[in-house]
């Protein structure tokens, strides 16, 4: 029968995970330790490694189940086994040329994608089926998810993506190329929601059902803070080896302030208030399959190069979808940052349990009155949104005037006021 491959431990409190992706097919040779499948989950998309090294036998459960932690869904067999220098040597040997000798691509309405290119270019079976739906050469795609491999994100944006200038060959739209294209201009498709997705659809409604959820918002000069950053960011960097950001600075001020206003950092279980005496940030990341949030613990107690270099390894990890469940674990108060997608103001929804989030902005000139004369300063807006049913309105509002004076005068910072 083989030796079974099981859904490994996915984190505390997650029980069930979605086969998302197979990475091999029966035949396929299969090193130990190497993804065979890719998982969803709640938070995060976990690879399922193989226990042994052998050839990968049989596939006990289709893309989109729902399968439990522990539960067997492959078997490894005893083997070499296929591989792409295997598939491509055989080619050779039987006098087949090679796409790259021939310079022959599949072109855009072609359907057909070999097994030998699904194998060399590490194509899932959902992405293989969406390059022959759509039409799109996968060779001339750059992938971004783990380890370079082609996700089915990049195949829907190729295939959005216009046709460069004095292209001749004929748009995918005006071809029959599959269910996901239609005649004419009007096209729809409908593709089934990621658990993830699933699952912040699920806390952000829950949040709005839940809480009695308020925004204040205040704006803040930068003038100070962008100052600092530019004076010492050189130095910061050769000492540290991280770039100085702001997202240091506006957790200093968060952890600053929450001393001020300690409901900001609590939350409500049953009748009570549980007050945290530490801050947890949950720091809102973007990933190519939604919003994460991962935590960094004891925020209050770190010098700015640990925030930084933190915050820096987690953009990364998210990127390559390597972040994990204990990543996501907790956190008392989030900070997200709008800004760097070019938000000018919002209205941000609280990470339950948590009682409030802030959210950061754009920087841009604005006219500012300051000692009687008009002066264009780099401003920001800044929004809280509360639970009011544990924040009030002076609270949140004290809260936002800290977290500005801070950033206004960072010296606050380092003496603690």
């Amino acid at each position: 029968m083989g030796i079974e491959v099981k859904v490994p431990a996915l984190g505390e409190s997650i029980t069930e995970a979605t086969l998302g992706a197979w990475l091999k097919k029966p035949g396929d040779a299969v090193a130990a330790d190497e993804p065979v499948a890719s998982l969803e989950t709640d938070k995060v998309s976990v690879d399922v490694p193989s226990p042994v090294a052998g050839v990968f036998g049989e596939a006990l459960v289709a893309e989109g189940d729902t399968v439990n932690v522990g539960a067997v869904i492959a078997t490894i067999g005893e083997g070499q086994g296929s591989s792409p220098a295997t598939a491509e040597a055989q080619s050779t040997s039987s006098g087949t040329p090679k796409a790259e000798e021939t310079g022959h691509r599949p072109s855009p309405g072609n359907k057909e994608v070999t097994d030998e290119q699904a194998q060399a270019l590490r194509l899932s079976p959902s992405v293989r089926r969406a390059v022959q739906e759509s039409g799109v050469d996968p060779a001339g795609l750059t992938g971004t998810g783990k380890d370079g491999r082609i996700t089915k994100e990049d195949v829907v944006k190729a295939r959005s993506a216009p046709a460069e200038a004095g292209a001749q060959s004929p748009s995918p739209l005006s071809q029959n190329t599959g269910p996901l294209l239609s005649q004419g201009n009007r096209t729809e498709e409908r593709v089934k929601m990621t658990r993830l997705r699933q699952t912040i659809a699920t806390r952000l409604k829950e949040a709005q059902n839940t809480a009695a959820l308020l925004t204040t918002f205040n704006d803040v000069d930068m003038t100070e803070v962008i100052a600092a950053r530019a004076r010492y960011k050189d130095l910061f960097e050769k000492k540290h080896g991280i770039r100085l950001g702001f997202m240091g600075f506006f957790t200093k001020a968060a952890a600053l302030a929450a001393r001020d206003v300690p409901s900001v950092n609590a939350r409500i279980e049953g009748d009570e208030i549980v007050y945290h005496n530490y801050l947890d940030v949950s720091v809102a990341v973007s990933a190519p399959k939604g919003l994460v949030v991962p935590v960094i613990r004891s925020a209050d107690q770190m010098s700015f190069a640990e925030i930084e270099r933190t915050i820096a390894d987690f953009g990364s990890r998210a990127k390559a979808g390597t972040l994990t469940a204990e990543d996501m674990k907790g956190g008392t108060f989030t900070i997200s940052n709008g800004g760097v997608f070019g938000s000018l103001m919002s209205t941000p929804i609280i990470n339950p349990p948590q009682s409030a989030v802030l959210g950061l902005h754009r920087i841009e000139e604005r006219p500012v009155v300051k000692d009687g004369q008009i002066v264009a300063r780099p401003m920001m807006y800044l929004a809280l949104s509360y639970d009011h049913r544990l924040v009030d309105g002076r609270e949140a509002v004290t809260f936002l005037v800290r977290i500005k004076e801070a950033i206004e005068d960072p010296t606050r910072l380092l003496i603690d006021l």
